[in-house]
Protein backbone atom coordinates (compact mmCIF):
# COMPACT_ATOMS: atom_id res chain seq x y z
CA UNK A 1 0.00 0.00 0.00
CA UNK A 2 3.03 2.35 0.59
CA UNK A 3 4.21 2.15 -2.73
CA UNK A 4 0.63 2.93 -4.52
CA UNK A 5 0.26 6.13 -1.94
CA UNK A 6 3.62 7.05 -3.18
CA UNK A 7 2.67 6.90 -7.26
CA UNK A 8 -0.47 8.35 -6.38
CA UNK A 9 1.53 11.33 -4.92
CA UNK A 10 4.02 11.49 -7.63
CA UNK A 11 1.29 11.30 -9.99
CA UNK A 12 -0.72 14.25 -8.23
CA UNK A 13 2.72 16.57 -8.22
CA UNK A 14 3.21 15.44 -11.40
CA UNK A 15 -0.24 16.65 -12.80
CA UNK A 16 -0.21 19.80 -10.38
CA UNK A 17 2.98 21.04 -11.97
CA UNK A 18 2.12 20.28 -15.70
CA UNK A 19 -1.25 21.92 -15.20
CA UNK A 20 0.94 25.20 -13.59
CA UNK A 21 2.62 25.80 -16.56
CA UNK A 22 -0.05 25.05 -18.94
CA UNK A 23 -2.36 27.61 -17.18
CA UNK A 24 0.43 29.56 -17.08
CA UNK A 25 1.06 29.81 -20.66
CA UNK A 26 -2.03 29.75 -22.37
CA UNK A 27 -4.31 30.80 -19.66
CA UNK A 28 -7.56 28.28 -19.11
CA UNK A 29 -9.38 28.12 -22.05
CA UNK A 30 -9.58 24.32 -21.93
CA UNK A 31 -13.27 23.16 -22.78
CA UNK A 32 -13.22 25.28 -25.63
CA UNK A 33 -9.93 23.95 -27.09
CA UNK A 34 -11.13 20.61 -25.32
CA UNK A 35 -14.55 20.05 -27.51
CA UNK A 36 -13.03 22.09 -30.43
CA UNK A 37 -10.49 18.86 -31.25
CA UNK A 38 -13.49 16.19 -30.61
CA UNK A 39 -15.48 18.09 -33.21
CA UNK A 40 -12.89 18.71 -35.44
CA UNK A 41 -12.96 14.71 -36.12
CA UNK A 42 -9.09 13.96 -35.61
CA UNK A 43 -6.70 12.07 -33.57
CA UNK A 44 -6.48 14.93 -30.98
CA UNK A 45 -10.31 14.82 -30.59
CA UNK A 46 -10.61 11.17 -30.21
CA UNK A 47 -7.90 11.23 -27.08
CA UNK A 48 -10.05 13.77 -25.66
CA UNK A 49 -13.59 11.79 -25.99
CA UNK A 50 -11.15 8.74 -24.89
CA UNK A 51 -10.66 10.58 -21.81
CA UNK A 52 -14.45 12.08 -21.25
CA UNK A 53 -14.95 8.59 -21.22
CA UNK A 54 -12.85 7.41 -18.47
CA UNK A 55 -14.09 11.17 -16.92
CA UNK A 56 -17.59 9.92 -17.02
CA UNK A 57 -16.62 6.12 -15.52
CA UNK A 58 -14.46 7.86 -12.72
CA UNK A 59 -17.66 9.90 -11.94
CA UNK A 60 -19.91 6.68 -12.14
CA UNK A 61 -17.60 4.85 -9.90
CA UNK A 62 -17.27 7.23 -7.16
CA UNK A 63 -21.38 7.78 -7.31
CA UNK A 64 -21.24 4.37 -6.64
CA UNK A 65 -18.98 3.45 -4.01
CA UNK A 66 -20.89 6.20 -2.27
CA UNK A 67 -24.29 4.61 -2.86
CA UNK A 68 -25.77 7.65 -4.87
CA UNK A 69 -25.87 9.45 -1.89
CA UNK A 70 -26.24 13.45 -2.13
CA UNK A 71 -22.18 13.22 -0.79
CA UNK A 72 -21.59 10.80 -3.26
CA UNK A 73 -23.46 12.87 -6.21
CA UNK A 74 -21.19 15.79 -5.39
CA UNK A 75 -17.65 14.07 -5.27
CA UNK A 76 -19.06 12.15 -8.93
CA UNK A 77 -19.39 15.90 -10.27
CA UNK A 78 -15.65 16.55 -8.45
CA UNK A 79 -14.29 13.26 -10.07
CA UNK A 80 -16.11 14.26 -13.23
CA UNK A 81 -14.82 17.69 -13.38
CA UNK A 82 -11.54 17.40 -11.38
CA UNK A 83 -10.33 14.37 -13.38
CA UNK A 84 -6.99 12.48 -12.09
CA UNK A 85 -6.68 15.84 -10.45
CA UNK A 86 -9.07 14.68 -8.17
CA UNK A 87 -9.62 11.38 -8.60
CA UNK A 88 -5.67 10.57 -6.95
CA UNK A 89 -6.26 12.57 -3.91
CA UNK A 90 -9.38 10.88 -3.02
CA UNK A 91 -7.82 7.55 -3.54
CA UNK A 92 -4.96 8.50 -1.30
CA UNK A 93 -7.74 9.59 1.18
CA UNK A 94 -9.35 6.43 0.77
CA UNK A 95 -6.14 4.30 0.82
CA UNK A 96 -6.12 5.50 5.16
CA UNK A 97 -10.12 5.62 5.95
CA UNK A 98 -10.24 2.06 4.43
CA UNK A 99 -7.08 1.07 6.42
CA UNK A 100 -5.40 -0.05 3.16
CA UNK A 101 -7.84 -2.31 2.38
CA UNK A 102 -7.90 -3.01 -1.19
CA UNK A 103 -11.73 -3.75 -1.19
CA UNK A 104 -13.38 -1.43 0.71
CA UNK A 105 -11.19 0.82 -1.25
CA UNK A 106 -12.90 -0.14 -4.54
CA UNK A 107 -15.93 -1.27 -3.64
CA UNK A 108 -17.08 0.74 -0.30
CA UNK A 109 -17.25 -0.59 2.93
CA UNK A 110 -21.21 -1.41 2.85
CA UNK A 111 -20.65 -3.56 0.04
CA UNK A 112 -17.82 -5.72 1.82
CA UNK A 113 -17.72 -9.16 3.34
CA UNK A 114 -17.28 -6.97 6.75
CA UNK A 115 -19.96 -4.50 5.78
CA UNK A 116 -19.21 -0.66 7.74
CA UNK A 117 -17.92 0.59 10.43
Amino acid sequence: MAAFRTVLIALWVVLAGYTAVVVARHGMGLLSIFFGDIAAIGWPGQFNLDFLCFLVLSALWTAWRNGFSATGLILALFAFIGGAGFLLPYLLYLTFREGGELSRILVGPQRTRYGGR
